[in-house]
């Protein structure tokens, strides 16, 4: 992987060539005690992406991955996360991407495209709907997770799941207990009516997550909602329904 600083802090990021085609940029930002090799490399996102003609960037955010892994809240938060986003896209000299962002990697991706619309030309939110803007993203108690003794200690269910795939995905612990304590910004409904870039949200039916993909598509002008039949939270992210309704949006959009 590649890296670069961003306000201090180290980002891990890869750059892949399309097989053929424009090489449009898409940035890829991943979700919560994941990275970009398990939310995009694994689910085949990159060799989809790649063989449709997209220059694929994808990053680790801050407190993930390869990137540097702060402990204190103040450093996830949700802007200063979709600025990890933008100032990789200065690195690179894109001036303007697609950008899909799956979970936490959606509440970034709606914050960026909010801020920085002109560095935006689509945002694709993936594992996010109407808990964008009601609710403050995961439990809090996910973070008690991350900080309890064992997996074994824990019974509810969420927080079992979540301290589960830490463990898989073998994340710092400290630093996933601040990202869920910092990045806990909504936007209210006037901001996400504010959006004013090309909207796919796409949200399985069984996902007790996300909320309500077609519920927060309704506040953004234009946007359109894709409902992944009978996915839960996890297993949407590389749904073959997913995959398509993406790339039919992208076709289509400006």
């Amino acid at each position: 992987m590649q890296s670069f600083l961003s306000d201090g802090v180290r980002i891990a990021y890869v750059d892949i060539e399309p097989a053929a085609g424009s090489g449009d940029p898409i940035l890829l930002i991943h979700g919560f005690a994941s990275n970009h090799a398990v939310n995009w490399v694994n689910t085949l996102w990159t060799k989809t992406l790649t063989g449709a003609g997209f220059r694929v960037i994808a990053l680790d955010n801050r407190g993930h991955g390869q990137s540097d892994k702060p402990h204190e809240p103040a450093a996830y938060d949700s802007n200063v996360m979709a600025g990890d986003a933008r100032r990789l896209l200065d690195h690179l000299d894109i001036p303007r991407a697609d950008v899909i962002g799956y979970s936490m990697g959606a509440r970034i991706t709606a914050h960026l495209a909010l801020s920085h619309p002109d560095r935006v030309r689509s945002a694709l939110l993936g594992g996010l709907g109407i808990h964008l803007v009601e609710g403050v993203g995961l439990p809090l108690g996910i973070a008690d997770a991350m900080e309890a003794p064992s997996l074994d200690a824990l019974t509810d269910p969420m927080q079992r799941m979540f301290r589960a795939f830490a463990e898989q995905t073998k994340s710092d612990l400290a630093a996933l207990a601040a990202c869920i304590r910092g990045s806990r910004q909504v936007l209210s409904r006037e901001e996400a009516g504010r959006i004013a870039v090309p909207v796919l949200v796409s949200v399985g039916t069984r996902d007790a997550v996300a909320g309500s993909g077609p519920a927060l598509a309704a506040l953004i002008p234009g946007a359109r909602a894709l409902d992944i039949p009978d996915r839960d939270h996890n297993l949407a992210v590389g749904d073959r329904t997913h995959k398509a309704g993406v790339l039919a949006f992208l076709s289509e959009r400006p």
